[in-house]
């Protein structure tokens, strides 16, 4: 059984929450960007957060899109890294966006810019979070809707 397949016993217990905080400070493609790059990742991480297809009244067949919807939020940059660490600390599963990553174009490049860092020394320009709604509102019941 992939881990994909497996379910987490926290998905059962109560309704999921998935959001993703960028750094409010970030120009509107940035944070875009961001949102875009963790809200793929998040989906190959679970994909099964996909719905299934949608058909339209025409019968075309369109993607399956996210059942429980994403919140953008925007927080502040030097918030991130705590974000991040709490989700962790509560078995939240997490999707962070180091900001080397949109410094280059090159995947390899970006690779070698992080390796570099300890893990207490990245920024961030976004944080996605996937778990128990609660828990996750815990954390991020203080940011906004991005604006």
């Amino acid at each position: 059984m992939t881990q994909a397949e497996q379910m987490d016993p926290r998905d059962a217990a109560e309704p999921s929450r998935c959001v993703i905080v960028v750094d409010a400070s970030l120009p509107v493609g940035r944070a875009a960007n961001a949102a875009a790059v963790i809200a793929l990742t998040m989906g190959r991480k679970r994909p099964e957060l996909a719905g299934p297809d949608l058909v339209d009244g025409a019968g075309a067949v369109h993607p399956g899109l996210i059942s429980i919807g994403i919140s953008i939020l925007g927080a502040a940059g030097t918030e991130l890294a705590a974000v991040r660490a709490k989700a962790l600390a509560r078995g939240i599963e997490v999707v962070d966006f180091p900001a080397q990553g949109q410094e280059t174009t090159d995947y390899t490049l970006f690779s070698a810019e992080v390796s570099r860092c300890d893990a207490d020394a990245l920024h961030y320009v976004g944080v996605g979070l996937y778990g128990p709604r609660k828990a996750v509102g815990k954390i991020v019941g203080k940011y906004a809707l991005l604006g």
